[in-house]
């Protein structure tokens, strides 16, 4: 409103000799009010301490699952940190997409914000549109948790380790099958890079669920499966399936005896799934540095190290600009998975 008055007094003539009296009076008049008024708007336009009440956090998948396991464990520690609770909401549905939709469009003050992760990067590279932009439409706070995939096999097969599954699928081209769940997720896609990248023709068998292909790996329908830690943790404990790598850039924490695929020698080979924290792009910065602050203050913390190493995940921050380049660098890597493998585009 001040810059609109500034610009109506500009060129106005002055006025006549008779009239400037009463004008300036009146004017005078004008001013005291307009500097009570802007004196009583002040306080209540002025930003706030942030956070000063709850904050909601966005899960995109249903309750239980070991990523929002994951971030019920971080946003209890956050909320101490805060002096504020952050509360989990779970919306799952269209990978991901019904939950960022909702949050692309919430007030940006930081009390509505979205655990975004490696499946927004496949969002992008999967579907033909989106109703929001990952990119342009959310900014960045840190990373939260990432999770390795690991390359089973059932106990007692003759693949020992995954130059083993390598030789074996090259020497019997097309008949060595390897498990994954549904076209697109992360597991899938691991599996098409893996036969993107290693020149092996093995068939990809899709499962509609992790126990069904476990079931499958088992009874020795599949030769191998690709799967997360959570999901198979009970068969490896008791023996019955046996992890012969691990595709992150380091050996597991929760499984240290395992080689990597990198280090077996597969050049090029690595992925991670992981989740962090989004809000919406108009966010203040102060609110971000809070966040960002307050999620890297908390993420070292021994007992929530502890739990999410037993759940099969590495807890670990980092800043907006690492989020923002591991976001940019999924899309471009997935894209070109989904694009070699054939799958369609969806609606």
């Amino acid at each position: 409103m001040g810059d609109n008055e500034a610009m109506g007094d500009n060129g106005i003539a002055s006025p006549h000799p008779a009239r400037r009296q009463g004008m300036a009076a009146g004017a005078a008049g004008l001013l005291i009010a307009a500097l009570a008024a802007g004196a009583a708007i002040a306080p209540a336009a002025a930003q706030p301490g942030y956070p000063e009440r709850p904050i909601q956090l966005i899960v995109p998948y249903g309750a239980g699952g070991v990523a929002d396991v994951g971030m019920r464990m971080m946003a209890e520690k956050l909320s101490v940190r805060l002096k504020q609770q952050v509360v989990v909401e779970n919306r799952p549905g269209a990978g991901g997409i019904v939950a960022a939709k909702a949050v692309s469009t919430a007030v940006p003050d930081g009390y509505t914000v979205l655990m975004t992760g490696n499946n927004n990067p496949i969002s992008v590279a999967l579907f033909k549109s989106l109703p929001y932009d990952i990119l342009k439409d959310f900014r960045s706070t840190s990373t939260v948790s990432f999770f390795d995939l690991l390359i089973l096999t059932r106990a007692g097969s003759p693949l020992k380790s995954i130059n083993d599954v390598v030789a074996a699928a090259k020497e019997r081209p097309g008949k060595l099958n390897a498990g994954t769940i549904n076209p697109g997720s992360t597991q899938n896609l691991a599996a098409e890079l893996f036969r993107n990248v290693t020149g092996a023709q093995v068939t990809i068998v899709p499962f509609r669920t992790s126990g069904d292909m476990a079931t499958g790996l088992l009874r020795g329908d599949i030769d191998v499966a690709f799967e997360f830690y959570a999901a198979a943790h009970g068969l490896i404990e008791d023996k019955k399936l046996v992890v012969i790598a691990t595709t992150g850039p380091k050996r597991s924490a929760y499984l240290p005896d395992v080689p990597t695929v990198l280090e077996s020698g597969i050049k090029g080979y690595e992925v991670q799934s992981w989740n962090g924290i989004s809000v919406p792009a108009s966010t203040p910065q102060s609110v971000v540095d809070t966040l960002v602050k307050g999620i890297n203050d908390v993420l070292p913390d021994p007992e929530l190290q502890e739990k999410s190493k037993k759940l099969g995940m590495e807890m670990r921050g980092g800043t907006p600009a690492e989020m923002d380049k591991r976001m940019k660098d999924d899309i471009v890597k997935w894209s070109a998975v989904i694009e070699k493998a054939g799958i369609a585009k969806r609606e």
